[in-house]
Order: C-alpha cells, then structure tokens, then sequence
C-alpha cells in the first residue's frame, strides 16, 4: 500500500479482508471515479521460494480486481490484473488445495540469489495497469 501511495495513487484500507480485498484505489478518470479492488501478496527477504505465490484463493475475477505482487527478495513487484492472473497461474486440480492457484514470478541463480522470469516481465512493475484498468472501465 505504501508503494501505491509513493506513486500518487488514492489508497483506501478495508477494515477486514474478508471479501479478499486489502484495499481500493479510486481515480478520477472521466467524469466520475473509478474504484480498484486491490488484493496485495508479498514474500520476505527470508522466504525460502521468493517469488512463489502458491494456494490463493481467486474469488470473482472480474475486470476491476487488481493483484500487486512482492518479492522481496527479488526486489520486484508485479501489478497483474485478476483475468490475467486466473489465465497465467495454475490452478491445483486435486487434494487440499483444490481450485487454488500458484504462480512462480521468480527463478533462482546457482548462488541460491531470486531473480525475475522474463516470462513476467509484461508485469513486473506494471503500475500504469491501475490507469489502463480506469481507463478501460470508464469507457
């Protein structure tokens, strides 16, 4: 959330997120407001997997619903639409996590180091999808 703000977005914090919502970011795009729901993940510096983001619940994707990703050890983010995500994670088929995604933004180097896959790389600090999203849901 503090990135969103760094950037001069409009953050609103939800009181629980039991709607899989950590906050909304509102922009003004027209003649009214649009409203992003916005879903945020992050892994430590101390995480064994940096960039696995594994098990997530992905309730209603929908053209509104924003996902912001963080590596800290990788020292990225990835800002990725819900559709988008829903269509590039695999979804478990079967056991306890069933219907759960993952996703994997990182590879590791020989010297155990994250880095970003350039498969990701479209949204690896992709923080103009907030204003494409508006865009696109003011037309």
């Amino acid at each position: 959330m503090a990135e969103l703000l760094r950037r001069g977005y409009d953050v609103y914090m939800t009181l629980v997120d039991d709607q899989q919502i950590d906050c909304v970011v509102r922009l003004e795009v027209g003649p009214h407001p649009v409203y992003i729901d916005v879903q945020i993940k992050a892994r430590s510096a101390g995480a064994k997997q940096a960039g696995t983001f594994a098990a997530m619940t992905i309730r209603d994707p929908r053209p509104n619903f924003m996902f912001v990703f963080y590596s800290e050890g990788a020292g990225a983010y990835w800002v990725m639409p819900s559709l988008d995500l829903v269509k590039e994670a695999t979804c478990n088929k079967e056991g306890a996590n069933a219907g759960k995604y993952s996703i994997v933004f990182t590879n590791t180097r020989k010297d155990g180091k994250p880095y970003p896959r350039p498969r990701f790389d479209i949204w690896r600090g992709n923080w103009e999808a907030f204003d494409a999203m508006a865009r696109n849901l003011a037309s």
